[in-house]
């Protein structure tokens, strides 16, 4: 590890007690002689398992950072990877406890100079938020990647009040996770109690969140948007126009009071210096500037630049995956900001969208197919081939669409659009889906933004009222932010839909809803070139530590497909991602990891939506292996969500355990 400032020294395993006696597995990578002139420190809290199924990841980063001057800490969370105890949901004030007091273990190190930042993405950014507002003092400053402020509506649960399908796809994924023990070779001859603890107790934690499913105290609790004063020191906020968490930054740049800058790239749920898609940046070297600024008092001029940053994307063909976006970055002094005119476009009797009011109305009746939807992509896209959403025009034929001309000079707009509805339906509850399109000379169409409200929550989403079937009601669909520009010749599309299946779930019953267009509005942020832009220095090329040895033993199943079963009558999204069966040189770990779901719908009715989701994962080393599946699928009546999930766990050829969940979940207005 010549190639940084300083040579690195790396603890590959140990442990740090808790004062109720719990250990949590560390491994920390340093500046040598540390020890002897202290460094600031890093954290990065998570549950994927520090020695294994993140190395090649965590060697792209962790190294280059001690090489440059601070120690880096991977944690495990309690009841995962090689930390001690039991872990049951996410979030929990015992995590976040253990975070606080693991701050405190660090500050105090020889080798540590009393000074702590938080990174992470996806859950290490949502507990390094958390963490931050209960205010630990060694605690002084966070870095959060496509993370969430709010975890009830802007996560992987309830969107706009509407349930996910994401839900169902991560609550399987950690199902999986939990089934893993710790590795022998680091905790010794007590994995095997540690592992049977997992697997009796980890739970089943989607019934756990379908059985909160309006904003309740299980939700605000972890939720920082519920009093932002509590977050005192600077946060660095980044995210993705693919990733599912953009929203937050906008809000976090908004509300915070403390200093704060956000970056939003064209990338999905990833580091930005392995950004995809395109163009990844020198994320390392900025992170850097963050730190040595903040912990180091060193003035780097990141202060000095522009509060938020963006990639305004250029027009694209739909594809279901994206190596490179055209576009630019731009810049905002502040948000909201004052370079965006929010405009209102009319909707229209005869489907045109336009700045100026049509003295005319039309009542526009519409039920979707139930396929509507399929075209969706994922909700949190990781830029796995398929995970974007493709071409348009099926979802289209299915929706009521709104469209204008793009003006000559283009149309740029920056930020969340949203979708002012007058509307009344026939049922009790009901859910309506928005889309921005981009729609090419040749008909192609790409979806640009998407937003969804549970009709029901439209006074909010702690106390849901059902519909007065026929009554009309203003509403308005909040839309996800996106930075977007639109070349002349081509049309801006509004989309609308009373189902988005798999992307949400649909309504108990199938619905009508009724548009007036009289009242109803899409409220766009346009955005022209500002000066400002033109003071952005460009980002340095990615730069990265050098990648683990890794030997790829057998390849995984990958795949994603929209299939339609025609003698069935069911349209299908089937998905295969892992990583197959690879092996670690260093530590001569095999692992595998594998992974399918499918989402289906009767073409005749959307009610009929289902999900299935299985998960296949193995550790071996020399006569030591494990491996373990887990299936897990979701369907509704006009009732109740209904769960059956099976478990099976063995130790070599021994079956070990095995578990089966039959469970109903009401309906609470979803």
């Amino acid at each position: 590890m010549d190639r940084f400032p300083h040579p690195v020294e790396e603890i590959f395993h140990t442990e740090i007690e808790m004062p109720d006696g719990c250990k949590l597995a560390a491994r920390i990578w340093m500046p040598e002689g540390a020890a002897q002139a202290p460094v600031p420190a890093i954290l990065e809290y998570l549950p994927y398992r520090k020695n294994d199924f993140t190395t090649a990841r965590d060697a792209s980063m962790q190294p280059y950072l001690a090489g440059h001057g601070y120690a880096v800490i991977r944690l495990d969370l309690r009841g995962a990877g090689d930390s001690e105890g039991l872990m049951v949901d996410e979030y929990l004030p015992q995590e976040l406890q253990d975070g606080c007091d693991a701050i405190a273990w660090i500050a105090k190190q020889p080798w540590c100079d009393g000074n702590v930042g938080m990174i992470g993405i996806s859950w290490g950014g949502f507990n390094g938020l958390q963490i931050a507002a209960l205010q630990p003092p060694a605690l002084k400053s966070v870095i959060t990647l496509c993370s969430t402020d709010d975890r009830y509506a802007d996560d992987i649960h309830y969107l706009g009040g509407c349930l996910l399908g994401e839900q169902l796809s991560w609550a399987s994924i950690m199902f999986g996770r939990n089934t893993l023990p710790p590795d022998p070779a680091n905790v010794g001859n007590k994995w095997r109690d540690m592992w049977l603890e997992r697997l009796e107790g980890s739970g089943l934690w989607l019934r756990n969140w379908l059985e909160h499913q309006r904003r309740d105290a299980f939700w605000k609790h972890g939720s920082i948007c519920e009093d932002w004063s509590k977050v005192q020191v600077p946060v660095y906020a980044i995210s993705g126009w693919a990733d599912g968490y953009c929203r937050s930054v906008f809000r976090l740049m908004e509300n915070l009071q403390g200093p704060r800058k956000g970056l939003v790239g064209p990338w999905a749920h990833r580091y930005p210096h392995l950004g995809e898609p395109g163009p990844a940046i020198g994320f390392l070297q900025e992170e850097l500037r963050w730190w040595d600024h903040w912990l180091k008092g060193r003035d780097t001029g990141i202060m000095d630049e522009p509060m938020l940053r963006l990639f305004m994307q250029d027009s694209v063909p739909p594809r279901g995956h994206y190596t490179e976006r055209p576009g630019r970055w731009i810049a905002e002094p502040s948000w909201p900001s004052p370079q965006v005119e929010r405009t209102l476009f009319h909707l229209t009797p005869e489907g045109g969208l336009s700045r100026d009011v049509s003295p005319n109305n039309a009542v526009r009746p519409h039920s979707s197919p139930a396929d509507v939807g399929m075209a969706s992509g994922k909700w949190c896209g990781y830029s796995t081939p398929g995970d974007a959403p493709v071409d348009q025009r099926r979802d289209d034929a299915g929706s009521l669409c709104f469209e204008i001309e793009v003006p000559e000079g283009g149309l740029s707009f920056a930020g969340d659009a949203n979708v002012h509805l007058r509307l009344s339906v026939d049922k009790p509850a009901a859910q309506i889906a928005a889309r921005l399109v981009d729609v090419h000379p040749d008909g192609r169409a790409t979806r640009l933004s998407f937003g969804a409200l549970n009709l029901t929550h439209r006074n909010g989403h702690e106390t849901p009222e059902p519909l007065e079937p026929g009554r009309i009601y203003d509403v308005i669909v909040p839309m996800k932010h996106v930075a977007q520009s639109l070349p002349a010749g081509h049309r801006l599309r509004l989309a609308l839909s009373s189902s988005y299946f798999p992307m949400i779930w649909p309504s108990p019953e199938p619905v009508t809803l009724s548009i007036h267009t009289e009242g109803s509005a899409l409220e766009l942020p346009l955005r022209a070139p500002a000066p400002l832009d033109d003071t952005l220095a460009d980002f340095d090329a990615p730069e990265a530590g050098p990648p683990p040895e890794i030997e790829q033993v057998a390849d995984p199943d990958t795949w994603f497909r929209i299939v339609e079963d025609a003698a069935r009558g069911e349209v299908q999204m089937q998905i295969a991602d892992g990583g197959g069966i690879t092996r670690l040189l260093a530590n001569d770990l095999t692992m595998h990891k594998q992974g399918y779901e499918t989402f289906g719908v009767p073409l005749g009715d959307v009610t009929g939506a289902w999900g299935q989701t299985e998960w296949h994962y193995g550790l071996g080393r020399d006569d030591w292996s494990i491996r373990s599946e887990t299936r897990t699928t979701l369907r509704a009546d006009p009732d109740a969500f209904i769960i059956k999930a099976h478990l099976r766990a063995w130790e070599g050829d021994e079956l070990v355990v095995e578990k089966h969940w039959e469970e109903r979940v009401p309906h609470d207005n979803v």
